[in-house]
């Protein structure tokens, strides 16, 4: 057994799921039966996430605000103020998308929809009911607004403590996330018993509607990184963006892509930043940062995943009520752990704002993780290279654009 759990261990994720995802396929249609047996490693991968999610939000938040240090230069000011505008344009951009291209998706609703709210009244006191709920009921019951909202006090709080305590803080966000990367190892697993679940009980129409969310969302994280990044870089540098842009994806993306890991491209990101020139004071810092709080890739899954179980529900959204779904899953992306398939596990977060179950969001979750080998990567990619496109857009506008990008010489 020894052998072969280190045999399955040499793989890498993304094949063990593409293996995973074509064994639950084949036994859902050659033996539909033993199809619907197969969905017990479904049930037990998805409630190994709901456990874990909960606490992984209150950690992850609490840590990143405690950390958190004042008194930064304006340039890097200005970097962080490009990745949080950046985060809330890619969610508001994905709701734009998603009511352009509503989807529904194969859940089970049943008593679901009852639970929808009645427009923006409702959900803001909803909202306002959930932040203030005891912080132990809200991780035990999954009430995620409640838990950002006591992270975010209790993460503010604790800048006042001493360094030591902030790293017992930070060991904790560190523990529960190898938690999860443990729990995400055996994704192939419970990826073959939702898929051979879904098809046995809907057939292999399920996947098409797969296939689809899969391209609105991939399609819109490419119009936000070839669309609406080079707008927002065009602001900040007054000239064509697109130099730019191509070199940060053609470099820094295009190996997030295959690390998945916004984490991991932190090295690539930095030894770009060197070579195009830009101040070291300002990338040692925003690099790193960013890896942390610039997701838009995260902020369009969150929302087109949130919007995908809404439409399928049959919730009317009003456009007030979408503007909050933007900043929710704006504020939540800023969270989303680094590991593969972290953001997935905020979209009960983004669900609870229309009163959507925790067990109806899971199933949501369970989808993102089957298509989640190509939207993952592509996700990181445009997280990774958005770092350093930020970065250098600042520092290019304070000090200079440089004559080549290659071999800088500020004019």
């Amino acid at each position: 057994m020894k052998a072969i759990w280190h045999a399955f261990n040499k793989i890498s994720l993304i094949q063990q799921i593409i293996v995973g995802l074509i064994i639950g396929i084949a036994v859902a249609m050659a033996f539909p039966a033993a199809g619907k047996e197969l969905s017990l490693l479904g049930i037990l991968f998805v409630g190994a996430l709901k456990g874990i999610a909960p606490v992984l939000v209150f950690v992850l938040v609490s840590s990143a605000l405690s950390r958190k240090q004042e008194g930064h230069d304006s340039n890097i000011k200005s970097v962080i103020i490009l990745y949080l505008v950046g985060t809330f344009l890619a969610a508001l951009f994905a709701v734009i998308v998603s009511f352009i291209f509503p989807l529904t998706l194969q859940l089970d609703v049943a008593g679901a929809a009852k639970e929808a709210p009645e427009g923006i009244a409702q959900v803001l006191i909803t909202l306002l009911k959930n932040i203030v709920d005891n912080p132990v009921h809200a991780l035990m019951t999954g009430n995620y607004i409640g838990i950002l909202g006591w992270a975010c006090l209790f993460g503010i709080a604790l800048r006042r403590v001493s360094d030591a305590s902030k790293k017992v803080v930070d060991d904790c966000a560190n523990a529960v996330t190898q938690c999860v990367q443990w729990i995400i190892r055996f994704a192939p697993f419970g990826i073959m018993g939702l898929v051979a679940d879904s098809i046995s009980s809907n057939g292999i129409g399920a996947l098409l509607g797969y296939a689809k969310l899969l391209v609105l969302l991939l399609g819109t994280m490419l119009l936000f990184a070839f669309v609406i990044n080079p707008i927002i870089v065009y602001g900040k540098i007054k000239r064509n963006p697109y130099p730019l842009v191509w070199k940060c994806i053609k470099t820094s993306g295009m190996t997030a892509f295959f690390t998945r890991s916004s984490a991991a491209n932190i090295p690539v990101n930095m030894a770009l930043a060197k070579q195009m020139g830009v101040n070291p004071d300002t990338y040692t810092i925003t690099i790193p940062l960013g890896s942390t709080i610039n997701m838009a890739g995260a902020a369009i899954t969150i929302s087109i995943m949130t919007l995908a179980a809404v439409h399928t529900l049959g919730i009317y959204v009003d456009f007030p009520t979408a503007l909050l779904l933007s900043v929710l899953a704006a504020v939540g992306a800023c969270g989303a752990s680094g590991v593969a398939g972290g953001s997935l596990l905020l979209i009960p977060m983004a669900c609870s704002l229309f009163g959507i179950s925790n067990d109806l969001a899971m199933q949501v979750v369970g989808v993102g993780f089957i298509i989640g080998v190509l939207q993952d990567s592509t996700e990181t990619a445009l997280n990774s290279s958005t770092d350093i496109l930020f970065t250098a857009a600042a520092d290019f506008a304070r000090h200079g654009y440089p004559d080549s990008l290659d071999h800088p010489s500020v004019k």
